[in-house]
C-alpha cells in the first residue's frame, strides 16, 4: 500500500491555496456516485479549488437532494455541446499550436480500441477534450483528475497532453481513480496500461485495484498507484442522530443499481429459504436499473413478492431513514470495487453480509465486523442471514465493530487528508496557471 507521508500535512498547508484541480466524471452529479460529491466537498473545505466538469449534463433523475442540486448548478457540462463555444475552442487551438492540435488528434485514434466504432468514439472524445482544455486554461487549472477509467479519463488524457504541448511555460497534468470492477473486466478496450503510462498519478481505491493495474504495468509505473479508501462521513452516518428511531425485526436493506452484477436474484433466492425456514423477513430494495422487471418476476415465482419492496432510486436525503430502521444490509455482488453503501451501513451500526469478492475484504473482515460468503451462493447467504435474525447480540457486536473499521480506514475526513497531501507532493506549485495564459506552438 502506497500512503502518502505524514511529512506532507506541512506541504499540504502551504500548497493548498494554489492548489487548482478539474474534477471530470462521465456524469457529474449521479445517485450511484455520490461519494465523488462528497470528496469534491471535501477537498473544497481542505482548501483546495477543485471545478467540476461533466462529459454529460446530469439529468433529473440523478438530482435526488440539495446537494446534487447545488452541484449540478456549479458544474461544466461539456455535452449537450455549446456550439459556438466548441468551434471557437477547436479555431483557437487550431490557429495557435496547429501541431499540438494534431498531436492530440493522433493521440486520440491510437488509444482508439479496435474498430471503425472505437475510433468514431474516440473523435468524438478529442473534440470534447479540446473543449475541456478550453475552459481548464481559461480557469487557470493545468489539473485534472478523472474518476473512473472510462470517457472521462480519454478526455482527461487528451486535454493534458494537447495543454502541455501548447503552453511552453506550463506542463499540464491529469490523474484517474481506479474503481473497478468495470473497467478491469475489459482492460484492452479501457486501455488501462496506457492511461497508466500518460498518467501523473493514479489514485486506486484498494490494494485490489492497485495490484491489477500492477499486473499491467512494468514496475517502473507502480510508484505512480497510491491507495486511498473512498470514505463516507462518519457524523452523517452516525446511528446516535436516530436514537428514536426503532429497528424492525428481520427488516433486511440492500442499496444497489438493478443490474445483474449486483446479485440481486440471489438475494431473493436466500430470502425465500429463509422465509421457508419460518424467518417472516422483510427485503427493501433501493435503486433503479434494467433488472428490475425480471426481478419483480423472480420474486413472483419465489413466492415472496410480498415481502420484498422496490423502493426505486433515493437520494442521500432519504436513505438513513433506511438504514435506521433496518436489522441489517446485504449484497450479494458478483462484482464490485469497495461498496460505498456498505461504509454507510456500516457507519450506522448495521451488521453486514456480503461476497468475498475483489475488494470487499479490505472493507469487511468476515467474522469481526461482518460477514462474507461465497459468491453466487443462495445457500450460504440464506444461513449467514438466518444466523444473525436469530442472534441479536452477535449482530450488534458486529454492527459496532462495522462503525469502528469505517472511523478508522474509511472515514471520508481522513480519505480526503490523504488525497490533499498525495495532490499537493505532486502538482504543487505546477498545477496551477494564470488565468488565460497564451498557447503557444510546440
Amino acid at each position: 500500500m502506497s500512503d502518502p507521508s505524514d511529512h506532507l500535512s506541512t506541504t499540504v498547508m502551504h500548497a493548498t491555496p494554489r492548489l487548482k484541480i478539474a474534477y471530470l466524471c462521465s456524469q457529474y452529479p449521479a445517485i450511484s456516485h455520490t461519494f465523488v460529491l462528497g470528496e469534491v466537498l471535501a477537498l473544497r473545505a481542505e482548501g483546495a479549488d477543485v471545478s467540476t466538469f461533466s462529459v454529460r449534463r446530469a439529468t433529473p433523475e440523478h438530482l435526488l437532494s440539495e446537494a446534487d442540486h447545488a452541484a449540478f448548478e456549479t458544474t461544466y457540462a461539456i455535452l449537450p455541446p455549446r456550439w459556438a463555444t466548441l468551434l471557437c475552442a477547436h479555431l483557437r487551438l487550431l490557429r495557435k499550436a496547429p501541431r499540438s492540435y494534431l498531436s492530440g488528434f493522433m493521440l486520440a485514434m491510437q488509444l482508439a480500441p479496435n474498430g471503425l466504432r472505437g475510433r468514431l468514439w474516440q473523435l468524438f472524445y478529442f473534440v470534447e477534450a479540446i473543449l475541456l482544455w478550453s475552459e481548464c486554461r481559461a480557469r487557470g487549472i493545468r489539473h485534472i483528475h478523472a474518476h473512473f477509467a472510462n470517457v472521462a479519463a480519454d478526455v482527461a488524457l487528451i486535454a493534458a497532453h494537447v495543454g502541455t504541448l501548447s503552453e511552453r511555460r506550463r506542463v499540464w497534468s491529469w490523474s484517474f481513480t481506479m474503481h473497478g470492477p468495470t473497467e478491469l473486466s475489459n482492460v484492452r478496450h479501457f486501455r488501462l496500461a496506457e492511461k497508466v503510462r500518460h498518467a501523473r498519478f493514479v489514485v486506486c481505491i484498494s490494494d485490489y485495484a492497485r495490484s491489477q493495474l500492477m499486473t499491467l504495468n512494468a514496475p517502473t509505473e507502480w510508484s505512480k498507484l497510491h491507495v486511498v479508501h473512498v470514505g463516507v462521513s462518519t457524523e452523517s452516518f452516525d446511528r446516535s442522530r436516530d436514537a428514536s428511531t426503532t429497528r424492525i425485526a428481520n427488516k433486511i436493506l440492500c442499496v444497489g443499481r438493478l443490474v445483474p452484477e449486483k446479485g440481486h436474484a440471489i438475494l431473493l433466492q436466500a430470502i425465500a429459504t429463509v422465509t421457508e425456514r419460518g424467518q417472516p423477513v422483510h427485503l427493501d430494495l433501493i435503486g433503479e436499473g434494467p433488472s428490475r422487471p425480471a426481478l419483480e418476476s423472480l420474486a413472483e415465482r419465489l413466492g415472496v413478492r410480498s415481502r420484498v419492496n422496490f423502493h426505486g432510486a433515493v437520494g442521500q436525503d432519504a436513505i438513513r431513514r433506511f438504514y435506521s430502521q433496518a436489522s441489517l444490509f446485504c449484497l450479494a455482488s458478483f462484482a464490485e470495487g469497495v461498496p460505498v453503501v456498505f461504509m454507510e451501513a456500516m457507519a450506522m451500526e448495521l451488521p453486514v453480509i456480503s461476497t468475498r469478492i475483489t475488494g470487499v475484504p479490505e472493507l469487511v473482515t468476515d467474522g469481526v465486523d461482518g460477514l462474507l460468503v461465497v459468491p453466487a451462493r443462495a445457500d450460504q447467504l440464506a444461513e449467514a442471514i438466518l444466523s444473525l435474525l436469530t442472534n441479536e447480540p452477535r449482530a450488534r457486536e458486529l454492527g459496532r465493530a462495522a462503525r469502528a473499521k469505517v472511523l478508522s480506514d474509511f472515514n471520508l475526513a481522513r480519505s480526503s487528508e490523504e488525497l490533499m497531501a498525495l495532490f499537493a507532493a505532486e502538482l504543487a506549485p505546477s498545477c496551477s496557471a494564470p488565468s488565460g495564459a497564451d498557447s503557444q506552438d510546440d
